[in-house]
């Protein structure tokens, strides 16, 4: 039975590796999107520093590792074979939660899941022993501690609120004085703002930090109480001196100093608040089953009483460092911990571009009132405070600084990355002052969101999507406690009550879980990156009539591969086929889009007096589009006759829509042709009498379909799909050509532009 028990305490440190390994991939965003999001270091230098940071955290982590044995439920009143079933469940759960939100790259509260899974688990294995001792439901509050889950969720919604007022009020101060140009600033304010950001976070590294450290001793902790704060003045006054001498001799930029510093800060703090999510657990099932080998053989599992968690103990430095390597390497090679830091940089970045999330009722609602509401306030402003202000938010326009602007490609600018750090980091070592319960998670995006605000970053061509990305990861925030509850709750009852082999069973449908969310990670991110490669950072490299050209015969590359795909596959009534070719319209779709949405970043890069040059542009992304929408129109109603099993196209008709795949196909690969090599002259002689033949035979076919209508040699489904394949054939046919001749005016005019 020991040995059972042995290898349960094994499996957990083998969760707990994986756990730490998701749980990086989720925190990372925490402490990296203000370093890496404004460029403050090259990202070699920001890891470096982060992962000092969290080495440095791991060792102040040890108190906080009493929440998972006893900050929840009274260990006191378990047996060791219930919280053996309870810590695994925990991790189970945790590893399919986290990793399903580092998936699909949305950040969330480890700290939140950690502890509902906890309390979902134990309420489980609580009312089944309430069950089996014949007890009353009522005596369910003497096993769970149910005031700290309580606390946890007002401290949710406090943070939210807070964090945001006070992050877009300080940003809006900092601005006002700085401006975007805030270099010519820093020789007057730079040294004092430098001097309060430091101080604000040295007082988050000894709040936050001292308090559960391993290295530091009780007489040393209470010396820091004490001389809070005189270290806050000497600091204040220190870092501020130190800056300005830094200043005159050699012009340091002081923001650059303050996130890098923050970084630090911020990456300690969650390797010293948020290990015991990740590693918490299996440390006290580890205690457990010392407790469980101490009482002896003659002690049953069932029988003995888990008192020997209550106390304190502290956990083993080299396991809190060797956690922190694991981290560290995670932090260097996770890819889903860099989409899950995209997400709140794309959702902060000063510029326009992708927008990864839609648009929603609840979004475009909140932006018209708020619109509204800045018109009222305006009203009232008298004009020149109007004009005062306005520039004072006015992005540095000169020609040097759009160059460094796209050479570096920052998100956004160090001031407001130094005021995302000096904010979230006060915020989070008040309310540890006071014992107020919070999560790092929430207190940095919505920091970082209420910065990105007042800056002025959510304008009216973005700000619809920007507050719908913040809506869905709010949502999926108080979505963690009820899915972790949830979830923890059934995974208990199924291993408590199935055993060995539902726990095995448990295992492998998390490994297969972890393989296939891999799998659609990567998708996900590829596709991301091909629609990101269409905005305008990426308009900068080569020519941008060349880049047109080729975006465009790519374009058409793709749409005349998955027409043939789906001309074959519904002649083969192949269902599994035509369901992939239609997400492969989707992304086609999407990708036409794009090229139409960022057309304005094209049109800037040609010549500023070529309207005619634009025009033409304008078209052929207009072509483009209809035919990504006419091969929608054909492949959608393809799939949908086929998987409603209704009768296929005859002989006639299958021979019919192949000959015309073949006049189709010869049409696209010599216009690819033409375009490619610029032999726009070919045009008559080799596409508009193509184009006129496969029109005749599209002409030809309608008419022996409508013959066959007559004779009831077909069904009315089959008629009704057999004309639409041929209606967007024809389409197809005329928008191919007008593309073309729309592609020839666009390079023809440009290289006259040129040679004038």
């Amino acid at each position: 039975m020991e040995n059972i028990y042995l290898i349960i305490v094994v499996v957990l440190f083998a969760l707990a590796i994986s756990d730490l390994i998701v749980g990086v991939s989720n925190d990372a965003v925490n402490f990296l999107n203000s370093s890496i999001g404004s460029k403050a270091a090259p990202r070699f230098i920001i890891m470096i520093i982060a992962s000092a940071g969290i080495v440095v955290g791991t060792t102040f982590s040890s108190g906080m590792m009493e929440v998972a044995r006893k900050g929840i439920f009274h260990p006191d009143l378990f047996y060791f074979s219930e919280i053996m079933m309870i810590f695994l469940a925990v991790m189970l759960t945790d590893i399919l939660l986290l990793d399903l939100y580092n998936t699909f790259a949305l950040p969330t509260s480890t700290t939140v899941s950690i502890v509902f899974e906890l309390l979902g688990a134990s309420v489980a294995v609580s009312l089944i022993k309430l069950g089996s001792d014949a007890e009353t439901a009522g005596t369910l509050g003497e096993y769970i501690n149910s005031t700290k889950a309580l606390a946890i969720i007002s401290g949710i919604l406090l943070s939210v609120i807070i964090a945001f007022l006070i992050g877009a009020f300080v940003q809006y101060i900092v601005r006002l004085i700085f401006s975007f140009q805030y270099k010519k600033y820093l020789r007057y304010f730079g040294a004092v703002w430098g001097g309060m950001a430091i101080t604000a976070i040295t007082y988050f590294i000894v709040i936050k930090g001292a308090k559960g450290s391993s290295l530091i001793t009780d007489s040393g902790l209470t010396w820091i109480k004490e001389q809070t704060m005189a270290i806050l003045l000497i600091s204040l006054v220190g870092w501020s001196l130190i800056l300005q001498v830094l200043y005159w001799v050699s012009k340091v930029n002081v923001f650059r100093g303050i996130v890098l510093i923050g970084t630090f800060a911020l990456a300690m703090a969650f390797a010293g608040n948020d290990l015991v999510n990740f590693i918490g657990v299996p440390v006290a099932g580890l205690k457990a089953f010392q407790n469980f080998s101490q009482a002896g053989g003659g002690v049953a599992p069932d029988s003995l009483l888990m008192d020997g968690l209550t106390g304190s103990v502290q956990t083993n430095t080299f396991l809190l460092l060797s956690a922190g390597i694991i981290m560290v390497i995670t932090l260097y090679f996770s890819r889903k911990a860099r989409s899950v830091t995209q997400t709140e940089i794309n959702l902060s970045r000063q510029s326009e571009g992708y927008e990864r999330f839609g648009s929603s009722h609840l979004s475009r609602l909140i932006v018209r009132k708020v619109i509204e509401f800045n018109q009222s306030v305006n009203a009232l402003l008298p004009k020149s405070w109007q004009r005062s202000i306005r520039k004072r938010f006015e992005l540095d326009g000169t020609e040097e600084a759009q160059k460094a602007k796209k050479k570096d490609k920052a998100y956004f600018d160090l001031v407001r990355a130094s005021v995302n750090l000096t904010v979230a980091s006060i915020i989070i070592s008040f309310a540890t002052s006071l014992k107020l319960p919070l999560s790092t998670t929430y207190v940095t995006f919505m920091v970082a969101m209420g910065t990105s605000l007042a800056d002025r970053a959510w304008g009216r061509e973005s700000a619809v999507y920007r507050i719908t990305g913040v809506v869905t990861v709010i949502g999926g925030w108080f979505f963690t406690a009820l899915i972790a509850f949830t979830v923890a709750f059934i995974v208990a009852n199924i291993i408590t009550h199935g055993g060995i082999i539902a726990i095995v069973g448990m295992l492998l449908i998390a490994l297969f879980f972890l393989i296939r969310t891999h799998a659609i990670h990567k998708n996900r991110s590829t596709r991301e990156k091909e629609l990101e490669a269409l905005s305008e950072e990426d308009i900068e490299d080569g020519n941008v009539v060349e880049k047109c050209t080729r975006e465009i015969n790519h374009m058409l590359n793709t749409v005349i591969n998955t027409f043939n795909e789906t001309i074959d596959s519904v002649s083969k009534e192949d269902r599994k086929k035509l369901k992939e070719i239609n997400k492969k319209v989707e992304r086609l779709n999407d990708e036409a889009k794009s090229i139409k949405n960022n057309v304005h970043y094209t049109l800037n890069k040609l010549e500023e007096d070529d309207i005619e040059t634009g025009h033409y542009y304008v078209q052929v992304t207009d072509y483009l589009r209809e035919m990504a929408h006419s091969l929608t129109f054909i492949a959608g109603p393809s799939y949908d006759h086929i998987a409603n099993q209704h009768k296929s196209l005859n002989k006639d008709q299958i021979r019919e829509l192949k000959e015309l795949n073949k006049q189709i196909t010869l049409l696209f690969t010599n216009s690819m042709h033409i375009i490619e090599n610029n032999t726009f002259e070919q045009i008559r002689e080799n596409v508009v009498n193509q184009q006129q033949e496969t029109l005749d035979f599209i002409d030809e076919y309608r008419k022996s379909q409508i013959k066959r209508i007559k004779k009831k040699k077909t069904s009315t489904k089959n008629s009704i799909l057999y004309l639409q394949l041929l209606n967007e054939m024809k389409n197809f046919t005329l928008h191919t050509v007008n593309l073309l001749k729309a592609q020839r005016d666009f390079i023809t005019k440009e290289k006259v532009d040129q040679e004038v």
